[in-house]
Formats: C-alpha cells, structure tokens, sequence
C-alpha cells in the first residue's frame, strides 16, 4: 500500500536527487529488492554512495542473499570466496574473464540465467577443468529449491542431457585441489 519508485541501472542516476530531496523532507525510505539482497549483483550502490555523502545515515536490514545462502548449503570451502556477479553476455568476454579466475584459489560464487547455464558451464569445465568441485543452486528457499553438488564435467552432462533448469540460478566453484572430484549429490 505504500508507493514504491522504482530503481534499477538504467535510471539510478536521475533517482538520486528525488529519494535526497524526500529524505531531506523528513520521509523514511527503504531500499528493497525482490530478489535477494540490495546492491549484491542489484543497483544501489551509486543511490547509497550520494546519500552518504549528504550525510544521509543508512542503515542495514539484514535479509535474504542468494550467493551467500548457495555459499552455505554447498559443502565447498566457504573461508575464503570472491562473488564475481553475473559473467558477461558474450561468449568471448565470459570466456576470458573465467580464463583470469583459473587460477584463483578462493571458492568462485556466480549468478547465471537458466537460458545461458549450459554454454557456461562447458565454459567452466574449459577453463577450469572437468573436475572441479561445483554446485548448482536454484529457487533457493522456494518451493522448487535445487542443490545439485558434482564436478563441473557431471553439471555440464546433466543439465545438456536434462535441459536448462527453470529459476534463478547461483554456481559455487571450489578452489582447485589435489582430490579427486566428488560423487554427486542432489539435495
């Protein structure tokens, strides 16, 4: 029943000055979004940096995050890890930035579209190798939820056999190790 205004990378920008001016009128607002976390692969950070900055006080409400909750339910080392975020559109440009986290030793945490899952894994498995521990989490906390934990050669097999999954979709990628891949696992 309250009147929402809507944020999103396109308009960012232009809505700064509006939500400044209702905060500086005395209004109470409240960044949402209504699939996860604000500003965590969502636009925000550009409205909070500004309001900041006008010595607006912010202040945090804890909330739901599905790279932090696929994080937790993956069974792969959770210590150290690097949210990339959505990898690029474009297969050239996914590839060359997965080529530059080959090497990375912290767990890898990305979000993906169901219509671009099967292209990225066979991408991971080429710059990461097939038997990298990894786990594909979708529709976390919904009623068609999916953790499904393997090597990144039995994800890629299993979701070029059985289609792309419907949902919001989060990859947790181990670390490269020494051990050998892991049987699967679907919760």
């Amino acid at each position: 029943e309250k009147p929402l205004l809507a944020l999103h990378e396109h308009n960012e920008s232009e809505r700064v000055a509006r939500i400044l001016a209702q905060l500086q009128a005395g209004k109470c607002l409240a960044l949402v979004s209504d699939a996860g976390t604000p500003l965590i692969s969502d636009p925000g950070y550009r409205l909070v940096r500004e309001l900041r900055a006008a010595g607006i006080v912010i202040s945090p409400i804890p909330g739901p995050c599905a790279a932090i909750a696929a994080l937790s339910v993956a069974g792969i080392a959770s210590d150290r890890f690097s949210f990339e975020g959505f990898l690029p559109h474009k297969a050239s440009a996914r590839r060359e930035r997965l080529q530059g986290l080959a090497g990375e030793v912290r767990t890898l945490v990305f979000y993906e579209s169901s219509h671009r899952i099967e292209e990225c894994l066979a991408d991971m498995r080429a710059a990461f190798g097939d038997g990298r521990e990894a786990v594909l989490a979708r529709e976390i906390t919904k009623l068609f939820e999916e953790v499904r934990r393997s090597s990144l050669h039995d994800l890629a097999a299993h979701y070029a056999a059985a289609g792309p999954p419907k949902g919001e979709i989060v990859l947790v990628i181990g670390p490269p190790a020494a051990t050998p891949a892991i049987a699967a696992d679907v919760i």
